[in-house]
């Protein structure tokens, strides 16, 4: 990690604390003022609570030009991505994070392109270009095997890293013996990431993409984690219907997981869209520069994950049933590669972080 960004944080944690101006914005000021020095690992919980609403920068009477060049959202920005690189498990693959959105790109290509040789090779082009009907027509395309092992192996994998890196975090930021495993602390955590609180900006909504008070950013991370936790469930109703209840895909339209995927997928198709749109229209000063691709990579992938998903729906009683599927196959097994090693591990460490700030609050209380 470097020490110059945790100097640069120590030294703009140090003024906010003097100043208190914006200590009404987020999560971020109450935890800073319980402190009067910082450690390496209070730098480091803090730059991960932090949300990026952005707002203390603007009201900032220290930001550029001012001598003292106080940049409060770009510095907890610059030291986050450093997090997710030093608490990456295994520890040699730290180095995903450089370069991550042109990794996600490249990463999606591969897994399609790998789709298709292993369809073209075991069912055959007529197959995969053909019209198929009814129970199982997904598998005349991809075999189960394929559709299946790939994903689980995955899923158990990046759980796995996650939670290493969970395990990590904490140790290096709480200085006590608190536990993770706090009941209250994480009842109010989920509480906090359900409402998206830290994205209000004290009540006024962030700043994004630019100076004005705005909600639309908190609205839209509201379609992107509501929408993924519908596409979640349908995936998760699905194998219950195909393992348990023998019912293979595809299913009617008004079904449970054609309805919870449908749904999710639009919101998705929403929240990630908007997104895409304040990101190419955001003021870049207060950004971490290396995060700009990854953040760019990471929704991109989820929009197309979520059209391919949606435009396989239309058509998947047609010829192109078989081309839509293999691409949506593609991106979504590189959103299983990249789950531990671009822009979704964010969440977990800000839910981590939460989980702190709780256990904090509630201690000073």
């Amino acid at each position: 990690m470097s020490s110059d960004r945790l100097k640069e944080a120590e030294r703009v944690l140090t003024i906010c604390n003097a100043c208190r101006y914006c200590e009404g914005y987020c999560a971020v000021f109450p935890a800073m003022e319980l402190r009067r020095t910082f450690t390496a690992g209070d730098l480091k919980y803090l730059s991960n609570l932090c949300h990026n609403c952005r707002d203390c920068y603007y009201a900032c009477q220290y930001a550029p030009p001012h001598d003292f060049s106080l940049n409060f959202p770009r510095a907890m920005a610059d030291l986050r991505m450093d997090t997710y690189s030093e608490f990456t498990w295994p520890r040699f693959l730290s180095g995903s994070f450089k370069g991550n959105g042109l990794a996600v790109f490249a990463i999606s290509v591969m897994s399609i392109v790998a789709f298709a040789a292993i369809s073209f090779a075991s069912k055959g082009v007529t197959a995969i270009f053909g019209t198929h009907q009814g129970p199982n027509s997904f598998y005349r395309i991809v075999s189960y095997i394929t559709m299946i092992w790939p994903f689980l192996l995955l899923a158990i994998f990046a759980i796995v890293s996650l939670w290493k890196g969970a395990q990590y975090f904490w140790q290096e930021t709480v200085s006590n013996d608190k536990p993770l495993f706090d009941k209250k602390a994480h009842f109010q955590a989920i509480w906090d990431v359900l409402r998206l609180k830290y994205l209000d900006g004290g009540g006024h909504g962030c700043n994004f993409p630019d100076d004005r008070f705005s909600m639309i950013r908190r609205y839209l991370h509201h379609f992107v984690f509501y929408g993924f936790m519908l596409c979640l469930a349908s995936t998760t109703v699905a194998a219950i219907y195909d393992h348990l209840f023998h019912i293979p895909a595809p299913y009617p339209f008004f079904s449970w997981p054609v309805m919870l995927g449908t749904i999710g997928g639009l919101a998705l198709l929403v929240g990630t869209g908007g997104l895409l749109v304040l990101k190419f229209r955001m003021d870049r000063l207060p950004a971490a520069d290396k995060a700009y691709g990854m953040d760019i990579g990471f929704i991109s992938l989820l929009f197309t994950i979520s059209l391919t998903g949606l435009v396989l729906l239309v058509f998947r009683e047609t010829a192109a049933m078989g081309t839509l599927l293999i691409v949506h196959l593609g991106l979504v097994l590189a959103f299983f590669i990249t789950i531990p090693y671009g822009k979704f591990v964010h969440a977990l460490y800000r839910y981590t972080a939460l989980v702190r700030y709780a256990q904090e609050q509630s201690e000073a209380e």
